[in-house]
């Protein structure tokens, strides 16, 4: 039998071009508002925080946060 990985987080490595999956889901969650981010629609990380971001905004807000 198969397992399902709707509805589990994924812990993701991430890399200036793109990130390896370490342990399988079908998300991540954004670090800022919490929103669950599927996989094929990650765009926006930060590789020295290793942390997803939803948008543009919320990843330019992290950075200028930091």
């Amino acid at each position: 039998m198969l397992m399902s990985n709707t509805a589990r987080a994924a812990r993701l490595h991430y890399m200036a071009n793109g990130f390896r999956v370490l342990s399988p889901g079908d998300h991540v969650v954004c670090a800022v508002s919490g929103a669950a981010i599927p996989l094929d629609d990650l765009r926006y990380w930060s590789v020295a925080k290793q942390e997803p971001y939803a948008s543009a905004e919320i990843a330019t807000q992290a950075a200028i946060a930091a």
